[in-house]
Parts: structure tokens; C-alpha cells; sequence
């Protein structure tokens, strides 16, 4: 678990429990005392009014009022959001959809203005189509959690994105290509990347990509993806 994973474990357990113990938010978390400390410590710098009791019965108490009203999400993590709607609209999944637009919009709001030109560049590499009915879906598996994060920065700062990739027969290799779309075809979801090696664009299933990275010192142009006329662009994000 990395830390921002962690400490939303902790203020959740803080929440829930009203009144913790180091030792029980330890096990809770899976880390040593120490860290926990170490969390607790950076959470009140954050912003967050934990007190604490040490006698007899004490421990940790979250003030409730300093929960902060200010979204603290990053642009991956507001991107995961908008395209897991985005992706449940084209499957046509999605109930409620206006009050989970209305949630997305606030989230934006709270950006500040660099992360929402950041956000921007990133929906504009977002595209979204319908699957063909024959295609097979009985070998569909679960996609790196540090795929969004990779993509993210090779992306936004025009890096090659290396990972390895197992094909249709079950053959793995290595790949490097230039990140320059998302495809989602729900429920797959693809990264479109231009080859070098190949000299042509290239869709890997985000399923079947393991270990990816941004590669330093590599840089890249936009390139204009040649989709399909049912494939759009997503641009619901509002002005």
C-alpha cells in the first residue's frame, strides 16, 4: 500500500472508529507503530485535527470538522474517474448519470488551474467506441493498477512508455512506443501507441500490459490517430 493509499486507509479508520488505537490503526494498515506515527504526524501538517489521549483508554480522535471540503485528488485519479463514467455511458450501464456528472463537475472545480490543463491534455487523448459482438471475451483479465500513472506521465510529457505485453497466442515481450491515445471498446480498454520499430500505430489491450513505465530522456510528437468513425473523442468536460 503506498502512502497516499495509506493515509486515506487511516482517515477512513479514524472516521469509522471515532477513537483508535496506534497499535489498531497499525493492523488495520499493515505497517509498523512507527509509521503509523510517521502517517499521523503528516496528516496534522495536512491539515487534519487528530487528537490525542494517552492515559487510560485514550488514543487517536479525528476532528470531524477538519475534514477538508477541498477535493485533494490527483489528475490520474480525477482521469480514472471521468473515464470509468465516461466508459459506463458508452455501455450504456451507467444509472444516475446526471448526479455522477454533477459530482465529476464539483471534483473539477476544487483542481487547481494547472491540474485542469493537465486534466484537459489528458481527456484529449481519450477515445471511445462500441466492441464488435464477435469479439471474444472470455480471457479478459485485470489491468496494472500503475498502468494510469505511467500513462500519465509519459503522456503529459511526451515519453515513450515501456511495458511488457503478452499477445493473443500467449507470447510476451517487451515494448516501447509512443503513448498517443486510449481506446476504450467497454468492457476493453487499449492503449493506442505509435512503433517505431514498426513505423505504425499499434492498440495493446490494457489487460495483457504488465510493468509499465515512463522511459526518461525520450520525447515524442502528437500524432493524429486514425480511428474509425464510430470511435469519438471524449470532450464532456465542461468549460
Amino acid at each position: 500500500m503506498n502512502v497516499r493509499l495509506r493515509h486515506d486507509a487511516l482517515v477512513r479508520t479514524l472516521r469509522r472508529n471515532g477513537i483508535s488505537t496506534v497499535e489498531a490503526l497499525a493492523n488495520e494498515v499493515g505497517v509498523s507503530r512507527r509509521t503509523v506515527l510517521r502517517d499521523i504526524s503528516a496528516l496534522r501538517d495536512e491539515g487534519y485535527v487528530i487528537h490525542s489521549d494517552v492515559g487510560r483508554g485514550g488514543g487517536l480522535q479525528l476532528d470531524p470538522q477538519s475534514m477538508q471540503m477541498r477535493a485533494k485528488l490527483s489528475v490520474p485519479e480525477v482521469f480514472a474517474l471521468l473515464i470509468s463514467v465516461a466508459a459506463m455511458r458508452a455501455a450504456g450501464s451507467l444509472p444516475f448519470s446526471e448526479l455522477a456528472d454533477a459530482g465529476l463537475a464539483k471534483i473539477e472545480k476544487a483542481l487547481p488551474a494547472d491540474k485542469v490543463k493537465d486534466l484537459r491534455s489528458f481527456l484529449d487523448c481519450l477515445h471511445i467506441g462500441q466492441l464488435s459482438p464477435l469479439q471474444d471475451l472470455s480471457n479478459i483479465g485485470k489491468m496494472a493498477p500503475e498502468l494510469l500513472a505511467a500513462f500519465e506521465t509519459a503522456f503529459l510529457e511526451r515519453q515513450f512508455i515501456r511495458f511488457g505485453y503478452r499477445d493473443a497466442e500467449g507470447r510476451n515481450t517487451e515494448r516501447q512506443v509512443e503513448p498517443q491515445a486510449m481506446l476504450i471498446l467497454p468492457p476493453l480498454w487499449y492503449l493506442v501507441g505509435w512503433d517505431p520499430s514498426r513505423g505504425d500505430f499499434r492498440h495493446f489491450r490494457m489487460d495483457r500490459i504488465t510493468n509499465p513505465e515512463a522511459v526518461p530522456d525520450t520525447s515524442f510528437r502528437r500524432r493524429r490517430v486514425p480511428f474509425e468513425d464510430d470511435v469519438c473523442p471524449y470532450n464532456d468536460l465542461q468549460p
